[in-house]
């Protein structure tokens, strides 16, 4: 789920190739935009600058673009994409578990660069890009002994700094930490799948609080998004068999 302008943009998982759009502040669905050609969407993401929506789509190892309007392209990521953002720059930012790269696409997806990140961060699964041009990024899965957020140098290649580690329940570790949301003062929000949380840190990704604790959710989130200018987290939870979900909205 994303938002754009005053408007909530949704993918449920039995109507995948439906984006629902509603309106922010009532929630009313408003209409559905068909994504062409869709498999298996599995992240998405907003650009106020061109005013579209970005939809990463695994199997078919692509992007789907959609304006406003609901015109749809697609480009190729030739990797299967997970995690989706857009930097300061308007470009898209796409991370590639399976062979843990960033790679960076203009809007209509031409690719600027690719960024191989350190052995040590075992399938990435979301990058943000700060202003400094460093990159926060999450990653690990239950098999991993290790499951962290990170702060990796603006060439990929340094871990600058790190939450986390053994993988685990208290405080300070993740257990699959899926996705993240920064703020305008870059405060990262993290969503902790296993753990069922959502988990601020500071700029410097030092411990701040459970701004979601386990008790507020009733399945396992996958996804969040931050409406920084009205500040509301959205999260995306979904049972784990049975296919069912839905967005859990709170005010930070």
């Amino acid at each position: 789920m994303t938002t754009l302008d005053d408007e909530v943009f949704l993918v449920r998982e039995a109507e995948r190739d439906q984006v629902e759009v509603f309106d922010v502040i009532t929630y009313r669905l408003l209409r559905r935009l068909t994504v062409p050609n869709c498999s298996d969407i599995v992240d998405m993401t907003s650009c106020k600058h061109y005013r579209c929506v970005y939809i990463s789509d695994y199997d078919v190892k692509c992007i789907h673009r959609l304006d406003s309007q609901g015109a749809a392209t697609q480009w190729p990521v030739n990797d299967k994409p997970d995690g989706i953002s857009v930097n300061k720059a308007h470009h898209v930012l796409v991370v590639c578990p399976s062979v843990s790269k960033i790679k960076e696409f203009s809007t209509e997806g031409q690719l600027f660069r690719e960024l191989t990140l350190p052995d040590d961060v075992i399938t990435p699964w979301h990058a943000i890009q700060l202003t400094s041009g460093q990159f926060i990024v999450c990653h690990g899965y239950y098999v991993h002994a290790v499951n962290r957020v990170c702060t990796i140098s603006a060439d990929g290649q340094e871990i600058v700094r790190a939450h986390g580690g053994q993988r685990g329940s208290d405080t300070g570790q993740y257990n699959v930490p899926r996705h993240l949301a920064v703020d305008d003062n870059e405060f990262v929000f993290v969503v902790d799948v296993v753990n069922r949380r959502v988990t601020l840190l500071s700029p410097t990704l030092g411990f701040v609080r459970h701004v979601v604790s386990r008790d507020k959710l009733k399945w396992e989130p996958g996804r969040l998004h931050l409406d920084v200018h009205r500040r509301r987290l959205y999260v995306a939870e979904n049972e784990v068999t049975g296919g069912t979900g839905h967005v859990v909205v709170f005010s930070v």
